[in-house]
């Protein structure tokens, strides 16, 4: 008896380790039901997928910290119909991109696009569309490189200040055990909030599923928490004021409803980039590219007719 409470401290903290080394590996068994392509690049093997024809202007659409580039269905089709060759692609850690180790902050993300767009030759004159996270990853590209962006496109970014509250910012500052404490309850808490929102509108079939599939697979928690505490705690208020010494249009679309990146944070980015355009849409949430995609794309296709973003 006297062994018995010790051993069974050991198996709880034990436990959510072993659930996460008895989750799948992503290989390329799993990859054979990919659609799209893989590159072979510095850091790892990242899937992509080009939409569209093979002429014309180039939109790269990243995506953000829990959705991979399925998150793009259903904005992809109308991006193509407004004449873009659309490229998107799995961050690491997410969809049938490799699990790379290594904190996920603006260079190990900058890292990969640069990879990406080089292995596909993309030149200049891209359209980058930044979703959430990929919000902040596309403004950090653009205020590093922006002789090669056309315009930037900010749907609901993250990167303008928001801080962590309570337990998340808990573990996303102490290391060891907000690791133990990550595994452990984000699969339920993210579970949970999925399932309440499964009957939203999509315009990607299936989307609920498809992302609670993603914690099926090994390396896919451990990568949020990265970036959580990589890219998603750096504020990027230089990185928009170069956009806009540069003359880079923007383009920034939020949802009125959005608890995540609330629209606070609006107000703060006009601050930054006081020529930056800024659309609201109503009943929207942080799901805002395929609960409202059409109204999205209506915002899009807006700015574009009347001339320069």
């Amino acid at each position: 008896m006297n062994y018995l409470i010790p051993l069974l401290f050991l198996l709880l903290i034990a436990a959510p380790y072993v659930a996460e080394a008895a989750r799948r590996k992503m290989n390329a068994d799993k990859r054979r039901d990919a659609d799209g392509e893989f590159a072979e690049l510095s850091q790892g093997v990242t899937h992509y997928t080009w939409s569209g024809g093979t002429r014309g202007p180039v939109a790269v659409c990243v995506h953000g910290l829990t959705t991979p580039s399925f998150v793009w269905q259903g904005m992809t089709k109308g991006l193509v119909l407004m004449g873009y060759r659309v490229l998107t692609y799995d961050l690491y850690g997410r969809g049938y991109s490799d699990r790379v180790p290594g904190r996920q902050d603006k260079a190990f993300f900058l890292q990969q696009l640069e990879d990406l767009l080089a292995d596909q030759e993309v030149g200049d004159d891209v359209t980058l569309i930044g979703y959430s996270m990929g919000g902040a990853i596309s403004t950090a590209f653009a205020a590093v490189h922006p002789d090669r962006i056309r315009q930037l496109v900010l749907i609901a970014p993250a990167g303008i200040g928001k801080t962590f509250q309570g337990l998340t910012r808990f573990i996303v500052r102490v290391p060891i055990v907000g690791d133990w404490l990550m595994l452990a309850f984000f699969p339920r808490t993210h579970r949970k909030t999925l399932l309440a929102d499964r009957d939203q509108p999509s315009s990607v079939p299936g989307i609920t599923d498809l992302i609670l599939r993603e914690m099926s697979f090994r390396g896919y928690i451990p990568a949020v928490l990265s970036s959580m505490r990589g890219i998603l705690t750096e504020a990027l208020e230089q990185e928009h004021r170069t956009i806009h010494r540069a003359g880079i249009p923007v383009l920034a679309i939020w949802g009125r409803d959005d608890s995540v990146i609330p629209l606070s944070a609006m107000g703060k980015m006009a601050e930054w980039s006081r020529s930056a355009r800024h659309e609201v849409i109503d009943g929207a949430g942080h799901a805002l590219t395929y609960s409202h995609t059409d109204d999205v794309l209506d915002a899009m296709r807006q700015a574009l007719l009347d001339g320069p973003i």
